[in-house]
């Protein structure tokens, strides 16, 4: 059952967490360009990379989920390594959920507003670069904890 938990649980993480990085990472520039530009244009790109941004945060939560269950089976959840990925994961998620997603979402409502509106969230868009950035860093860090395994003592 390991292997099985095992599996979905790098899937999942592939599937969903690497769409999310993606999305949210490209949206800042695309923001930025279309918050500066003369007129108002549609936002129909930045629609579909804060879709998949919340659609596959949702998505994500089977990325912990069968991680807990991998860890149960194998007897490692006092491990100092497990503990900090999971911390780290919680970081990103709050990261993600409050700081990511409503800064697209207030993107996304001034888009076609005034140069007014536009010009006062582009700060908020601006700021977007950096907390994708750390949203992303902190999976990295996960990452490299879930192969290094330091101070692992089983097989």
């Amino acid at each position: 059952m390991n292997k099985f938990f095992l599996i979905v649980h790098i899937l999942a993480a592939i599937l969903t967490v690497g769409p999310i990085t993606v999305a949210a990472s490209m949206f800042p520039p695309i923001a930025r360009k279309l918050l500066t530009a003369d007129s108002p244009q549609e936002p129909g790109g930045l629609q579909v990379l804060h879709r998949i941004t919340t659609v596959y945060a949702w998505a994500s939560l089977a990325v912990p989920l069968f991680g807990f269950a991998l860890a149960g089976g194998l007897h490692v959840m006092g491990e100092a390594w497990l503990i900090g990925s999971i911390v780290l994961t919680l970081a990103a998620a709050l990261v993600l959920a409050y700081l990511v997603v409503p800064a697209q979402s207030a993107v996304l409502a001034a888009a076609g507003g005034t140069a007014e509106e536009r010009g006062a969230v582009l700060k908020k868009a601006k700021l977007l670069s950096m907390t994708t950035g750390i949203f992303g860093l902190l999976w990295l860090v996960v990452f490299v904890l879930m192969v290094l395994k330091p101070g692992h003592h089983g097989g």
